[in-house]
């Protein structure tokens, strides 16, 4: 890859906790076959970011050191490969980075062609970055893993979560009645995203009659035990789905409910649809906090420690 003048960006040259992460200066790469060059504005925190840091994603996601921290992204179009079209020069967009290169936390960064969306215009650009991984772990979630129907009924647990409260949202939107899980403090906001219910957390001693179930479609975004999470499944009514994104669900063939689990993707073309609902107003993106990039250390600290709540976004100077 050829390269010219320098940017900042932190990356980690080993696992390990918060202080293996350096805020450097590094090589500003040049687009190749199939990539765009973004000028980062903003990324955001995932708590796969700390996963991937602490090397606790080692044998399902080798990568190569220096790692830039980041999957997340909004931007510019700064430049194109030489077999890249329709993108131009200042174009705002977004991306789901690649989770084995990433590298959201830079001032540039080369993004496959093919992970780009336009970002959406109806919202600030450094806000767009809690789009990208969220927006995408709830569409496949949704409609690939679940494969929801309109009409059909939608439990989703962990509602009022980043990941959460954009399920709840597709869902509503995609003709399905929705009953969200979640503490009472996220109620209204539930509410106001268009669930049918909101309960309190599950007690999943009492079953699924306590919250209105079972449910054609149930989504999990909440750890649970191994026993819990095979509890779950008796919330999905027979011919049912079970889809989480916190651990595996085992599947009741008797009953013929199916469950998978979620591993989310890179995809521009999906995540066009997303920042057009943005823009539609039929997806609100909530952002919890604004930090500057020389805070992201201090951000994975705070997540390892668990007193990290809500979605955060990353400014890029």
């Amino acid at each position: 890859m050829t390269v010219t003048s320098a940017m900042k960006a932190i990356r980690f040259h080993e696992f390990g906790g918060s202080e293996v992460l350096r805020f450097e200066d590094v090589d500003r790469p040049v687009p190749g076959a199939g990539q765009v060059l973004v000028r980062v504005a903003a990324t955001s925190f995932n708590p796969v970011d700390s996963h991937i840091r602490a090397g606790a994603l080692g044998e399902l996601l080798p990568i190569t050191f220096p790692y830039v921290t980041g999957i997340d992204l909004a931007g510019t179009v700064a430049g194109c490969g030489p077999d890249v079209t329709g993108w131009e020069l200042g174009a705002p967009v977004v991306a789901m980075l690649p989770l084995d290169s990433a590298g959201g936390a830079a001032e540039y960064v080369l993004v496959p062609a093919g992970s780009l969306a336009p970002a959406p215009r109806t919202i600030d650009l450094v806000d767009a970055a809690a789009l990208p991984l969220t927006g995408l772990a709830a569409w496949q979630t949704l409609f690939e893993l679940a494969e929801l129907k309109p009409g059909q009924t939608v439990l989703v647990n962990g509602a009022g979560g980043a990941v959460g409260g954009l399920v709840v949202q597709l869902a509503v939107d995609a003709g399905a009645h929705v009953t969200a899980v979640d503490v009472p403090r996220h109620a209204d906001r539930l509410r106001e995203y268009g669930a049918d219910r909101v309960v309190g957390p599950l007690d999943l001693d009492t079953g699924p009659a306590a919250v209105g179930g079972p449910f054609q479609v149930v989504v999990n975004h909440v750890r649970l035990s191994p026993d819990g999470l095979a509890r779950l499944t008796q919330y999905a009514a027979d011919g049912g789905a079970v889809a989480s994104s916190a651990g595996p669900v085992p599947e009741d063939p008797a009953r013929g409910v199916r469950s998978a689990g979620l591993w989310v993707r890179s995809d521009g073309a999906q995540l066009t649809e997303l920042a057009a609902k943005v823009d539609a107003g039929t997806l609100r993106l909530h952002v919890a906090a604004r930090r500057p990039m020389a805070d992201l250390p201090a951000l994975h600290e705070e997540s390892d420690a668990g007193r990290l709540v809500g979605k955060t976004v990353v400014s890029v100077p």
